[in-house]
């Protein structure tokens, strides 16, 4: 990043995977930057052990307290729990921003605290792993990744141009959308696969006898389509309920192609639908 650094201090609130990761990529990226973290105590203190966090707070006003920067790594509910406080106690200059999930259900809340100077930017990487907690964190999560950010680049301030220069600092790559455009997209692109590893998880289940099988014949295919699988609900909780129209419509969409693929199950069009799978494939592996 060419000049000064525009952010010396900052909040991260919530040190799981994803804060984690953001604060140990910012470390290893800007050694002189200042790196405060906010969780549960226990939570914090292992940040602080591995280095993600140069200081740890016990109290959010504390944390926030003359940081340039506050990202906010909270769980959905959780985050729109703490923006009233945030807003009231982010230094008037802050850019404030959050890595949640979905975003219109936050953005509408920060919407009607933000009134005052400091700024907020719905965020959302689109990094992760299935294990959370900041032992999983990494500085390495977010490079090559997509980074939404709500709202247009041409409109953003000259902080939120800041904030996504950062980003490319770290290796993500920052992408412009409103708040709705996004949770359409990760309904169907997130959401939705995660609720199929689940409902696949449940088939197999269900359908293993006392023996073992089919379980016992699982080869690697299995273990890569169930991956998601390993996810915990507590992650996904929030994600659904400030999400279920489009998931519901992305599920509808789901059970109409799988009776149309039924539809096809002896007839040589469905080797169309394999080319049209392979062709997406072949497109998501060149843009990994």
């Amino acid at each position: 990043m060419s000049g000064t650094l525009p952010f010396r201090r900052v909040a991260v609130v919530g040190v799981g995977l994803i804060g984690g990761s953001f604060a140990l990529a910012l470390r290893k990226r800007f050694p002189d930057i200042r790196v405060v973290g906010y969780d549960r105590p226990d939570v914090a203190k292992r940040a602080l052990a591995l280095g993600a966090v140069g200081e740890i707070a016990d109290d959010l006003a504390i944390a926030v307290r003359g940081a340039d920067l506050v990202y906010i790594a909270l769980p959905i509910g959780s985050t729109i729990e703490a923006l009233p406080a945030i807003a009231t106690g982010a230094e008037l200059h802050a850019l404030v921003t959050d890595a949640g999930s979905t975003k219109a259900a936050i953005c509408r809340v920060a919407k009607e605290h933000f009134r005052g100077a400091a700024q907020f930017l719905g965020g959302h990487p689109m990094a992760g792993k299935e294990q959370s907690g900041i032992d999983h964190a990494d500085a390495e999560l977010f490079r090559g990744a997509p980074y939404v950010l709500i709202g247009t680049e041409e409109n953003g301030g000259s902080t939120e141009k800041e904030f996504a220069a950062l980003l490319r600092e770290i290796g993500a790559q920052p992408l412009w959308t409103d708040a709705e455009t996004h949770d359409w997209a990760v309904g169907i692109i997130s959401h939705l696969p995660q609720l199929v590893s689940v409902a696949l998880a449940g088939v197999v289940q269900d359908e293993t006898d006392e023996t073992g099988l089919p379980v016992s014949l699982a080869g690697p295919g299995l273990h890569d389509v169930l991956r998601l699988a390993g996810s915990p609900y507590g992650v996904w909780r929030d994600i659904l309920i400030t999400n279920t129209d489009n998931v519901s419509r992305a599920l509808d969409r789901l059970a109409q192609a799988l009776d149309h693929l039924r539809t096809r199950l002896a007839s040589k069009e469905l080797e169309r639908e394999f080319q049209s799978a392979n062709d997406l494939y072949q497109l998501l592996q060149k843009s990994r």
